[in-house]
């Protein structure tokens, strides 16, 4: 891990355009359908230009308390580093409460992983390598679906699609149940040993998905799960901090990609149970 945090920070970036997140060498490929429910079965595609055969994929959902948000709104600093280095890089739409509840947003987010491993591969990716990802609320359904692969409850219509996935990344996620629907609602009320390897970053001053509804999912993993499982717990941190560019979170994504480097190359992953501390306390981001 300490090999990917050493990566130099992009300061400029940082202090002259935080909010700034396009690269030219990144192609953005809007708006393409992966299910019936109009503009909130919608997803994004970024790129390289040059389109390398063989890469991994990344899939990520947004937050927004199941009930607003949109893709290309959060991770963006994440999603286009990663599409720069020859990434596919998915950002999806999902239907919205209060049309519909759990657990229609998880059969959204399995359909997009179904369409990922059909389609991508015409962007140059890899459909064996799959990675998905959330912020708040969308971190919170990556984390079910990466405990629920090829689940037939949760994917109706497509019981034979492969929706696997080789880790999961959750980014300021909440971890608990979806407004007091039960435990089956939760990340934790679907714990298992053959879960993929977790990174799981959340802020210690997160005021919208408090620490300590992350921290029993973070242990409850840890105990269960044969699979490494690493929490980057970021100091003075608040709700949202993957919405720009800042010294935090480019260090963060330092760490995410030297995490999926591990998973990609010897599903091995850091030490089981290893902790980061990422930044100063009271830095912004």
């Amino acid at each position: 891990m300490e090999a990917g945090l050493r990566r130099g920070l992009p300061l400029g970036r940082i202090l002259l355009r935080p909010f700034f997140t396009r690269r030219r060498d990144v192609e953005h490929v809007k708006n393409l359908g992966y299910g019936d429910a109009g503009k909130r079965n919608l997803l994004d595609v970024y790129c390289h230009r040059s389109r390398p055969a063989g890469a991994p994929i990344l899939i990520h959902l947004h937050g927004g308390f199941y009930s607003m948000g949109r893709k290309d709104s959060q991770a963006l600093p994440l999603i286009y580093r990663l599409a720069s280095q020859g990434w596919v890089c998915i950002s999806a739409n999902y239907r919205l409460r209060p049309a519909v509840r759990h657990p229609e947003h998880l059969i959204d987010c399995k359909r997009v992983i179904a369409w990922a491993r059909e389609h991508a591969h015409e962007y140059g990716a890899d459909p064996t390598t799959v990675f998905a990802a959330g912020s708040s609320a969308g971190g919170h359904m990556a984390s079910i679906a990466g405990l629920t692969p090829n689940d037939p409850a949760f994917q109706p219509g497509f019981e034979d699609a492969d929706t696997s996935v080789a880790a999961v990344i959750v980014l300021n996620g909440y971890l608990g149940q979806y407004f007091g629907q039960g435990p089956e609602s939760s990340p934790l009320g679907h714990l298992r040993p053959d879960a993929p390897p977790y990174f799981v970053a959340h802020g210690d001053h997160d005021t919208v998905a408090p620490l300590d509804v992350v921290l029993p999912f973070v242990e409850g993993l840890r105990r269960t799960s044969r699979s490494p499982v690493v929490h980057a717990e970021l100091p003075g941190a608040q709700h949202g901090f993957d919405l720009y560019h800042s010294v935090r979170f480019e260090t963060l994504i330092n760490g995410v990609e030297a995490f999926t480097a591990w998973v990609r190359t010897s599903r091995s992953g850091p030490p089981q149970g290893e902790d980061l501390h990422l930044g100063r306390r009271g830095d912004a981001g």
